[in-house]
């Protein structure tokens, strides 16, 4: 098999070109989110002819709501006939709703409530706030358990740390995505993107473990002189068992996609992209990151960039 390790900078650099656009779009625009973090109405209606999002927005404008957001999918073989609807807060039994719905019926066309939903500003405020704190806890958790599963090698934390590297990569790719797609498809985030994002990270690091187990057993019995092919061998090790792994997860995640409901599609979406980063990740990033800090390159990296140098931490068990 090919020396994986001896490429690790071309790894790295996939990397950057896989998140660095997402990261910008980040940076500049941010994630659109959605009435679960923002506050608002969300409404679906189905139609019993399609209909243009023009003419949605028209009749929810002179209800008053001019910012509203239309998304429109097909379903019982009629194109563009359900209405997905994001505006501002809309009272379910009030007047407002009410002539909504007469203007709808006498503009468009009869029509059937799939589902409405409403998220105040505040509970939408504490939401977000929660999400971001979950994944916060998660990433510490993920570094404490890493730590004390490795416990045995010289550096355990720096195990630790080189999961939640790539457990960033993983994520800021998928947030990226979604940035972007924010921007371009006005499509939104929920509170069902926080529990694929928490998926992500755990399937992120339950890959990352496998291989760092592997090369734990190979250290301890001197598979090679060379960390560096201690970890190619490892990899080796593992690698088929990985992709298979993410194959069959990814088959059955384009299946949900494709013919899913459009609630979950962006849920599925983003455990996707996160499914396909999380096993790259785990193989070109993780490993690779050991063995950038055994050959001291790290240490080198930021003592040109002007960080301070320590002495040099050995990641093997030897």
């Amino acid at each position: 098999m090919e020396h994986l390790a001896s490429r690790r900078k071309l790894w790295y650099t996939i990397s950057l070109i896989a998140i660095v656009p997402g990261v910008l779009s980040l940076i500049f625009f941010g994630l659109k989110l959605g009435i679960d973090f923002t506050g608002g109405t969300l409404w679906e209606l189905q139609f019993n002819q399609s209909v243009q999002s023009e003419q949605i927005k028209e009749v929810l404008a002179r209800g008053g709501f001019d910012d509203s957001v239309v998304q429109l999918s097909s379903d019982k073989g009629l194109d563009n006939n359900v209405a997905i609807i994001r505006i501002k807060e809309l009272k379910e039994s009030s007047d407002q709703k009410k002539a909504i719905e007469a203007d709808f019926t006498s503009s468009i066309g009869p029509f059937t409530e799939l589902q409405i939903s409403t998220v105040g500003s505040s509970v939408g405020n504490e939401i977000r706030n929660r999400a971001i704190l979950a994944v916060f806890i998660a990433s510490i958790g993920i570094l404490l358990y890493i730590a004390y599963a490795f416990r045995n090698t010289q550096n355990p934390v720096l195990y630790g740390l080189c999961a939640l590297a790539a457990m960033l990569h993983d994520v800021l790719l998928v947030l990226g995505v979604f940035s972007i797609l924010g921007e371009v498809a006005d499509v939104e985030i929920d509170a069902l993107f926080v529990t694929a994002i928490l998926t992500v990270i755990g399937f992120s690091v339950h890959d990352t473990i496998v291989v760092f187990d592997r090369i734990r057993e190979n250290l301890a019995r001197k598979a090679a002189p060379e960390f560096e092919e201690v970890v190619n061998y490892s990899l080796a090790q593992t690698i088929v068992r990985s992709v298979n792994t993410s194959i069959t997860v990814v088959f059955t995640l384009l299946a949900l996609y494709l013919f899913g409901g459009e609630s979950t599609k962006y849920f599925v979406l983003a455990l996707l992209i996160g499914v396909v980063s999380g096993t790259y990740s785990s193989i070109f990033n993780a490993s690779q990151l050991l063995v950038s800090w055994e050959n001291g390159e790290i240490q080198r990296f930021f003592r040109r960039s002007g960080g301070s140098s320590g002495t040099r931490s050995v990641a093997t068990s030897r």
